[in-house]
Formats: C-alpha cells, sequence, structure tokens
C-alpha cells in the first residue's frame, strides 16, 4: 500500500497539469493560476483521505478548484468594489470595442456565471457529465438538464447576434385620395361582395 506522500505525489503528477490549465483560463494573472492550484493542493493533503481513488480524483480536484476560485473571485470583489462601479459607469459611457470577440464570446458572455462555468467545463476542460456532476456538487441527471438548458441558451443568445437588424419601414406613398374616379386600395383590406 502506498504512503500519503507517494499517492500525493502520484495525485500531484496526474493532476497539476489540467488543474493549472483550468486556472489560467478563469483569472487574468498567472500567479493567480498558480496560487490556486497550489491550494487545491493543499486542500487535497489536508483531505488525503476523502480524496476519491483512480479517476474520479481528477473531477474531485475540480470540485475543489472552483470552490478555491469562488474565494478569490469573492475576495478580489471586496478590495476593488469602487474600481468595479467606476469601470461599469466607464463601459456605459463608452461600450468596448465588440469586433474583437468572437460571435462565440460574446454569446457566452450573455450567460450567467451557472451556464458559463458549465458550458466551459464541457467544452474547454473536457470534462464528462459525471465528472462534472462531481465538480459542481450535483447529481449526474441535473448536469444533463442544467446542460441542456445552457445549449439552449446559447443557441439563442447565437442565433440573437445572427438575426439582421431590422429594416426600416416603408409607408405607402399612396394618399387614400380618389384618382381617375376611382380610389386606390389600401393594403392589407379586402373587397365585400
Amino acid at each position: 500500500m502506498p504512503t500519503p506522500e507517494e499517492r500525493f505525489t502520484a495525485l500531484f503528477d496526474a493532476t497539476h497539469r489540467p488543474l493549472l490549465a483550468y486556472a489560467i483560463r478563469r483569472v487574468a494573472d498567472p500567479a493567480d493560476a498558480a496560487d490556486v492550484v497550489a491550494e487545491t493542493f493543499l486542500v487535497a493533503w489536508r483531505r488525503l483521505d476523502e480524496v476519491p481513488p483512480g479517476d474520479h480524483a481528477r473531477p474531485w480536484l475540480f470540485g475543489v478548484a472552483r470552490r478555491v476560485l469562488a474565494n478569490l473571485y469573492r475576495g478580489e470583489r471586496r478590495r476593488h468594489a469602487l474600481a468595479d462601479r467606476l469601470r461599469e459607469s466607464l463601459t456605459e459611457i463608452a461600450p468596448p470595442d465588440r469586433t474583437e470577440l468572437s460571435d462565440v464570446e460574446i454569446a457566452l458572455g450573455k450567460l450567467d456565471d451557472d451556464d458559463r462555468e458549465l458550458l466551459r467545463l464541457v467544452a474547454w476542460e473536457d470534462l464528462a457529465r459525471d465528472e462534472i456532476a462531481i465538480a459542481l456538487g450535483v447529481s449526474r441527471a441535473a448536469v444533463r438538464v442544467r446542460l441542456h438548458r445552457a445549449r439552449q441558451r446559447l443557441l439563442q443568445q447565437m442565433a440573437a447576434l445572427a438575426e439582421p437588424a431590422p429594416a426600416e419601414v416603408k409607408r405607402p406613398t399612396t394618399t387614400g385620395h380618389v384618382v381617375n374616379g376611382w380610389a386606390a386600395a389600401r393594403p392589407g383590406v379586402e373587397e365585400v361582395r
């Protein structure tokens, strides 16, 4: 039977790169990503007996990393509340140039945080539904339903982006006055027999 140190080393070797990639995609500073991964493995070391064996350890660690990120975000929000309010007011005055973002990024940005996280876990982290269920702490059935709904909402946002702007409505040039003894028929009015 492996010692705790051997088990932890094997766990680290098998999962540190995917966890670092996960964290890097969610923070602005790579140093913050390294801190998230370090904190994740600190939790794993402290709770090594609770880490599931085999392939189940990876989604468990993603769940821990997700909670570490949530704590990081909460701390950042507290420290930067005033700056966030200022950025929001600046965005209202001068909206960001949306030409730099792809349609998918724009549509994804219009979804709520839970939908974005779920879609990212599937597309970017390549987690299966049962792994996502472990990482999010919900049932596999809940993941299936939420994933279906998130995909539908993303498709709706994509469709809204693809719709052309409404064309200007042109009014008929006829005035409704009698010309040459006969009045022009008004559009949409049927003759009564």
